[in-house]
């Protein structure tokens, strides 16, 4: 899966204003902590999120996805009558139909020959997005795309704590800590041609899946159907950890293959933000220093498909990425699903 033809104009983000801390989760749930004598810290010590965002109650997806598709088309310099295709590639949606897409597209004034769809694939929605642009851009069918998505925790993490307090077993606790780590933010990406305007070039990548684990973490149902299903969040966090590193290491050699790279041609790397034990054991077993990745997930969580690029955008802006620089974005969802991208900032 080589590029030639294709770069990300520019990678845009929105967070809530509201910050929601480990603390105060543990103290919501003083009661299940005294049941099972858990010590106070050890949501943070577990995970190594300190706090995360929450948008206000009510608050539309589109709002917060518009919102980083404006900054997204003013940062790249392209007019939204420009833009050809849009993707909506969040886990969360407004509607089963009509297309989240839709209102998005109203709201930034897209064209009316512009495609325009929703795209659900678990945290790796955004870069399969990315992806189907780069596709649509390279074969000379679009010029100018953006891929976009609205991630809320809010909800889930409601849900699951009060499930936690009805039901305070360690089993409850163990299969629900995941769900707490939750962010919430948006992000928008501008993918055009290479030959039209500047950008960060898209060399390529290479994806790889284990399928056989896709009832390691389920967040269901998403119609309620039957209505009698309630919502929930389980992960079986420490097979999700141990499956994730068997299949990041097998997509990653087949990355420096298809590259035709060494790893230590890799400047920096952007990951998808999960937690401290993910990012320590999966970078060791890449051979990958720490040195080299950018974490946000201590003060953002795990927001979902928003982390990988929305950590981007804050690398770049903290001088952490510079141009010339060869970046890696190594993302992986449930499923499992694994994609690795390579860049030229």
């Amino acid at each position: 899966m080589l590029y030639s033809s294709v770069v990300i104009r520019s990678i845009a983000y929105e967070l809530p204003s509201r910050v929601v801390t480990s603390k105060e989760i543990e103290e919501r749930l003083a009661p299940l902590y005294s049941r099972l004598r858990l010590r106070s810290g050890q949501l943070e010590a577990l995970t190594g999120v300190r706090e995360r965002r929450q948008w206000e109650p009510g608050e539309p997806l589109s709002r917060g996805a518009i919102a980083a598709g404006q900054k997204s088309l003013e940062s790249a310099g392209i007019p939204a009558q420009d833009v050809d295709m849009l993707i909506y590639a969040a886990v969360c949606r407004e509607n089963l139909e009509p297309a989240t897409a839709c209102s998005v597209a109203h709201g930034l004034g897209l064209p009316d020959h512009a495609h325009m769809f929703d795209l659900s694939n678990a945290c790796l929605g955004m870069i399969n997005g990315l992806l189907l642009i780069a596709d649509a851009i390279e074969s000379g069918r679009i010029r100018n795309g953006m891929v976009v998505a609205c991630e809320s925790s809010r909800q889930i993490m409601d849900i699951t704590m009060d499930t936690m307090l009805a039901t305070p077993t360690m089993d409850v606790f163990t299969k629900g800590i995941a769900t707490l780590t939750g962010g919430s933010g948006a992000a928008a990406m501008v993918l055009s041609r290479k030959d039209s305007l500047p950008g960060h070039s898209l060399l390529g990548g290479v994806l790889r899946n284990n399928a056989a684990c896709h009832d390691l973490c389920v967040w269901g149902p998403d119609t309620g159907i039957p209505a009698s299903a309630p919502m929930r969040m389980r992960t079986d966090a420490a097979a999700v950890l141990h499956h994730g590193v068997h299949l990041g290491i097998s997509t990653f050699t087949a990355f420096l293959r298809e590259l035709s790279m060494t790893r230590e041609e890799l400047d920096r790397i952007v990951c998808h933000q999960v937690g401290a034990p993910h990012r320590q054991r999966v970078l060791s077993s890449l051979g990958i220093p720490l040195e080299k990745d950018y974490p946000t997930f201590p003060l953002l969580g795990n927001m979902g498909t928003v982390s990988l690029p929305l950590t981007a955008a804050v690398a770049a802006e903290q001088g952490f990425i510079l141009k010339g620089h060869r970046v890696g974005f190594f993302g992986i969802g449930s499923g499992l699903n694994c994609l690795m991208l390579a860049l030229d900032w």
